[in-house]
């Protein structure tokens, strides 16, 4: 059971990688594009702006997973970074259960009800041909859900590895300084 889990969870977070890679490159291309049609025709849009940053925090909040699951997250490299293996595994264990599943999962409950509240009342960003703000809003509880879901993998496989039951990859690489 918790292999089938942990498979659909990590094919879900690389899916989400996917298409946060997209959104970035298209957030890329709104960006020229405004600046191109903002310097050229001395036209703008607010819509096209927020469209901007809507896109690069979704894809901030679906690719979070994806770093989790490649093992790309950001960690205190002086603590992690020379240490053996099953020492690292430990540090990601006892970090994932006792940080990052209690963060995501008190941030993901604590914004329901500002998103909720911002869908009932049809909010609407105050600038001028501003956008709807609940879509944007509700990606903050999903992405910390699906954070929270990686985590939950990524905790199974910590369990499975210190039980020897479980090959996981321990190559870490220290990030260039």
């Amino acid at each position: 059971m918790s292999h089938l889990f942990v498979r659909g969870v990590d094919a879900l977070s690389v899916r989400l990688g996917h298409l946060a890679a997209w959104m970035l490159a298209l957030a890329c291309a709104l960006s020229a594009g405004n600046a191109l049609i903002r310097y050229t025709f001395n036209l703008g849009s607010n819509a096209w702006l927020e469209a901007q940053w809507y896109l690069f925090g979704a894809a901030v909040f679906l690719g979070a997973p994806a770093l989790l699951k490649l093992n790309e997250h950001v960690r205190v490299d002086v603590i992690y970074g020379s240490r053996a293996p099953r020492t690292r595994a430990w540090i990601d264990l006892l970090g994932l259960l006792l940080v990052l599943l209690p963060v995501c999962l008190i941030t993901g409950w604590l914004c329901v009800h500002m998103v909720h509240d911002s869908y009932v009342q049809q909010e609407v960003s105050p600038s001028a041909g501003g956008l709807l703000r609940w879509p944007i809003k509700a990606m903050i509880p999903m992405g910390f859900a699906l954070l929270a879901l990686q985590a939950v993998s990524e905790i199974i496989k910590r369990v499975g590895y210190l039980r020897g039951t479980y090959n996981m990859d321990t190559h870490y690489e220290r990030p260039l300084q």
